[in-house]
């Protein structure tokens, strides 16, 4: 039975990738790989390796296969001798212990994995204004790049992380408990733990209600995955498999220390010289990929107690591992364990190609092992070794980044095998206009010389296109829709365009997956490689995703239009509820063309009001139709990304009435505040720092917003606020977004003293009430009620205010269920001439998502000093 806890290669800059292989199966003359290998690259590097993988572009050779050093083959062989897997598990990308995680994979050498039961969807973003699935998507990649930093292994469930939970009940109100224990004991059968480590305890000492959950389903999986009469729908025929215990790992956070001394200690951080770093300071650097979350980590030397209790299971005393045989004892083949010893003992780092004798007389031994899964398992580890030992690089690489299904290009082919060790390139398979066609070579590979072929390759024309497969469909609540039952688990959608590549090393047949990409030079980072993304014929985008209605219900937009392939003969309609609109007919596109398409439709009013969707739709005289709205991804630190969602946008009703014209925006962290006021009519200026020379050249603005968590990331903001402050003061409107507790630049947030908390109401529908009804916020230009409270999404507010000065007036109170009312959401005060706002309300998300009721209650803040 094969494992799938990985997807394609993950590779390591600097000419120490690894190559992968896994399960073949029988495909013409060819034995090609279907699955990858449960088994990330682990993390046995120099120093110097380390750090120049932290500043490199982490796409530059994700597509490349390379063979490791020296001391990380080493480290494989180590890895070989036990049989023996650790899984942990939390609840969202970077709730994971690095720390553990480094020291289990590189100083243990023992298989370990983290099981996220969501993609950290819910979370804020300091790099950019991507929201959403986006953001999820993007964490899940900071995540597979910490994995390849501490060298662990990466799974999911299908949860949704729909914002921040006060407790696990209100979780559960929004996850399919069920659901998810089921998904978590499948990852479980699959990968077959002997240990399960939770990051969190069940109760409020979790501090959030999602990390309590991944303990409750943590536990309930532990049991569940190992009776065969649980789950069978969700789990299918998978083999049971019980786990020997599970453990908390206990931690003091901030406030929270769920420690006791009567604990099982665990010393960790140890300082590994094949390395040149200790566990610590590798997990700093692994935890510190988490960028978009500013969740940058000092790397700490030095020995650290670890706290573990255990929650079921086995008991132990000595070990986490007490019961548990992890040698090839296990398996009954001690000799295996020998001659493996014997081959560790004699390794020679100058000439890793110097063990692929006895690796292949090590290799048979493997092949006659019962135990299927260790069997399996070993096979693809040795067989990895072995071409990590030969010194392989191999790539195969067109110009075009993007391609359609039924291209053809050509691309040229790259193998070395730079060890010494004579290696015979066989033959190469790759999709063509004919079929799969196997090339045969009979190539000699001379030591550390440059085969290069050249092979034309064929898209096959049921490709789909290239996106994450938790995102081909809306979310169904709050899980991901998975529609192939063999995607659960996965961190991301395998390689499924490919060159296999045969080679023989001692007459022993090696089949090596070579995924197909782009290879460019760029003058400023070298080569770029980066796998070729299948595109849809034609891309589909509003300028906006939100259009304003008039009062007659007139709709002004414009479509971009992007064609991959030709367009012939084409039409393009907007259909909302009640209407549908022939905006183009008989249209004619090249392939590669942008078209920029304006219009103008008028909508019917539905229940007094004109909000809808507008969905686009381009039909060709074939009668294929293309609907896809192109999302790409793009930052240093992670693989180009893309996903595609229904070429889609939202129409309002424009229901508000705003006295303020022109506004100035203080971009924050990540929000399209800015943005949305400009579709509403508004002139919006985005400030920066020459605009602060002093308060006089502000005083053309009606408000000035700052944007959330101004405070925490704009570093000027301590310098700025003076000014801030002497225009609001001189007569201007100064309305302040929610800031953080997380390293504010100044504490100085208005005229009078504000002291923030963590607080936060996260129903999105808790109950409103209005604490001065006849202020002017509440009344004019929009009467403001509690149904302008309707329909907002995630949460009401965060980070409220728990105290302040007697010169703010309080203008809300609200409350989840079971707890005190809070009042600090918004804060009004005059001072001088002007209005300040302080808001906790969480605007950043409702006039995005074109809450009318929010945009009113926004557009009344903005014209207070009107």
């Amino acid at each position: 039975m094969g494992l799938r806890g990985i997807s394609c290669t993950f590779i390591f800059k600097v000419a120490i990738q690894t190559v992968v292989l896994s399960n073949i199966m029988a495909f013409g003359e060819f034995e090609i790989h279907l699955q990858p290998p449960p088994t990330l690259v682990s993390n046995m590097r120099k120093t110097l390796v380390l750090l120049l993988l932290l500043i490199i572009n982490s796409a530059s050779y994700a597509q490349q296969i390379r063979s490791a050093n020296s001391a990380k083959i080493y480290h494989e062989l180590c890895q070989m001798r036990h049989l023996v897997n650790v899984l942990y598990v939390a609840a969202h990308p970077d709730d994971e212990n690095t720390r553990l995680l480094s020291w289990l994979v590189n100083d243990q050498h023992i298989r370990t994995a983290y099981l996220s039961l969501t993609r950290g969807d819910g979370g804020q973003n300091i790099l950019g204004t991507e929201q959403g699935d986006a953001l999820g998507l993007i964490r899940t990649h900071e995540l597979l790049e910490a994995r390849k930093i501490d060298g662990a292994e990466q799974f999911f469930t299908r949860a949704v992380d729909f914002g921040f939970s006060k407790n696990f009940q209100e979780t559960f109100h929004h996850w399919l408990k069920d659901t998810l224990i089921a998904d978590a004991a499948l990852v479980m059968r699959e990968y077959r733990p002997d240990v399960v480590i939770c990051r969190f305890p069940p109760d409020t000492m979790a501090g959030h209600g999602h990390h309590a959950a991944s303990a409750i389903i943590g536990a309930a999986a532990f049991k569940a995955a190992g009776d065969a009469t649980q789950y069978k729908d969700q789990i299918g025929a998978l083999a049971p498999w019980h786990p020997k215990r599970i453990l908390f790992n206990a931690f003091r956070f901030g406030t929270f220390n769920t420690t006791t001394e009567d604990m099982f200690k665990l010393k960790v951080g140890q300082y590994e010289p094949l390395i040149g770093m200790a566990t610590g300071e590798i997990a700093g650097a692994s935890r510190s990929v988490h960028k978009s979350q500013g969740a940058g980590t000092p790397s700490v030397a030095g020995v650290q107690n670890e706290y573990f209790r255990l929650v079921d299971g086995d008991p132990f005393t000595n070990s986490i591992f007490d019961g548990i045989d992890i040698t090839w004892n296990r398996v009954g083949r001690p000799d295996i364990g020998t001659m493996l010893d014997d081959i560790i003992a004699h390794y020679d780092f100058l000439h890793p190609e110097a063990s692929i004798s006895d690796l292949l007389k090590l290799k048979k031994l493997i092949a006659g092992v019962t135990d299927e899964y260790w069997r399996t398992q070993k096979l693809s580890d040795i067989d990895r070794i072995i071409l990590d030992c030969s010194g392989l690089m191999t790539e195969i690489y067109c110009k075009s980044a993007t391609a359609t299904p039924g291209d053809t290009l050509t691309f040229t082919l790259h193998v070395i095998a730079r060890a010494g060790k004579q290696v015979n390139l066989v033959s190469c398979a790759l999709p063509t206009p004919d079929g799969i066609k196997v090339t045969t070579i009979g190539a000699e590979l001379a030591p550390d010389s440059l085969f290069t072929g050249t092979y034309l390759a064929k898209i096959p024309e049921a490709s789909a296109v290239t996106q994450p497969y938790w995102l081909e469909q809306p979310a169904d609540g709050a899980l991901f829709h998975v529609n192939e039952r063999k995607y659960l688990g996965l961190p991301e959608t395998p390689d499924s365009l490919y060159a296999t590549i045969n080679l023989q090393i001692e007459g022993e047949n090696f089949y090596v997956k070579a995924p197909l990409s782009c290879k460019k030079l760029d003058p400023l980072k070298g080569d770029v490689v980066e796998p070729i993304r299948i595109m849809p014929g034609v891309t589909l985008a509003y300028s906006s995703n939100l259009l304003m209605a008039k009062a007659d219900g007139i709709v002004e937009g414009t479509l971009l239009i992007h064609t991959y392939g030709k367009v012939s003969n084409g039409s393009i309609t907007l259909t909302s509820a009640h209407d549908t609109f022939n905006i183009a007919s008989g249209i004619n596109f090249p392939a590669g063309c942008d078209t920029i398409l304006p219009f103008r439709v008028k909508l019917k009013k539905d229940k007094n009001n004109y909000n809808c969707n507008l969905v686009a739709e381009l039909k060709q005289e074939n009668s294929k139709i293309e609907n896809k709205t192109l999302h790409l991804i793009q930052y240093s630190h992670i693989p180009t990304l893309q996903y595609f969602t229904t070429a889609t946008a939202k129409v309002i009703d424009r229901s508000w009435l705003c006295k303020a014209k022109k506004i100035g925006y203080i971009e924050g962290a990540g929000d399209n505040v800015a943005q949305t006021l400009r579709l509403a009519g508004l002139d919006v200026d985005i400030l920066k720092n020459d605009d602060f020379q002093n308060a006089d050249k502000l005083k053309k603005y009606d408000a000035i917003i700052t944007g959330i968590r101004a405070f925490n990331v704009e570093k000027n903001m301590a310098t700025w606020i003076p000014v801030l402050l002497k225009y609001t003061e001189n007569g201007g409107t100064l309305i302040v977004q929610y800031n953080t507790l997380q390293d504010p630049v100044t504490t100085k947030y208005g005229p009078y003293p504000i002291t923030l908390s963590g607080k936060r109401v996260t129903e999105e529908d808790a109950e409103i009430t209005f604490l001065d009804p006849a202020n002017k916020i509440l009344n004019t230009p929009n009467k403001i009620t509690t149904d302008d409270f309707n329909d907002w999404v995630q949460e009401r507010g965060l980070y409220f205010p728990s105290k302040w000065d007697e010169h703010y007036i309080p203008l809300f109170s609200m409350h989840d269920a079971g707890e005190q009312p809070l009042t600090g959401s918004t804060l009004f005060a005059k001072f001088g001439k002007g209005n300040y706002i302080y808001t906790s309300l969480s605007f950043s998300r409702q006039i995005p998502a074109g809450n009318a009721g929010a945009i009113r209650l926004l557009m009344n803040m903005m014209s207070i000093g009107k």
